[in-house]
């Protein structure tokens, strides 16, 4: 299940989160990454998928 939702976090970021963690504060963080950079916020959301 790890891999779909690192697939996921690739294409859309906060859906990965969202998957992972539900709406919290990474999931904020995570869109606020990924509104400032694409980059960031794939980083950000396979750390929280990877830590978990």
């Amino acid at each position: 299940m790890d891999l779909v939702r690192i697939l996921l976090a690739i294409l859309l970021p906060p859906l990965g989160v969202f998957l992972q963690v539900g709406i919290g504060l990474h999931f904020w963080v995570n869109i606020l990454l990924t509104l400032l950079g694409y980059i960031p916020g794939i980083i950000h959301a396979i750390y929280v998928i990877i830590k978990k």
